[in-house]
């Protein structure tokens, strides 16, 4: 009889355990798929295979390169609004060249909150320049024939 009371006992004590621990385990739980979501946002290749494509068509003059990257925001211009509307800003790559964003905002949402010295991360298509190459194709293609791109800035994706 003492040991089923014991067990009856050792049953309520795991029991009002479990309780007090479920809701912490169950938000952290939530909290994690929430971060796996985040970082799993249109990604296209691995950072370091992005970056290395990026120097590479630099290097080589080459264009039409999807790649991927990111770098400090280091001077705002004006938006380009002949034709297609272009928020535009030049970005400093951790390699220390800098490239310009034609980010087309006919196409996808203007980053409002841009300053300089933020951080972006990009996804797009090169095309190389003496000053160090432009990416477009910052965006989603209506015709789904381009592959789509985006900006990532604070946390939110921009495409």
């Amino acid at each position: 009889m003492a040991s089923a009371v014991a067990l009856h006992e050792c049953r309520y004590r795991y029991n009002h355990q479990m309780k007090k621990y479920l809701p912490i385990i169950i938000i952290a739980f939530l909290a994690y798929g929430y971060i796996q979501y985040q970082d799993s946002a249109p990604s296209g290749p691995s950072s370091m295979e992005a970056e290395i494509a990026l120097q590479h068509a630099f290097a080589n003059g080459q264009s039409d390169v999807q790649v991927k990257g990111a770098g400090i925001v280091k001077k705002l211009l004006r938006d380009d609004n002949d034709g297609s509307r272009h928020q535009k800003f030049i970005v400093m790559l951790g390699s220390g060249e800098t490239v310009l964003i034609s980010h087309n905002i006919d196409l996808a949402p203007r980053i409002n909150d841009l300053s300089e010295g933020d951080r972006v991360d990009f996804f797009g298509e090169y095309e190389w320049n003496s000053k160090g190459g432009v990416i477009h194709w910052t965006h989603h293609d209506p015709a789904g024939r381009h592959i789509a791109g985006w900006i990532k800035h604070q946390g939110k994706t921009y495409q």
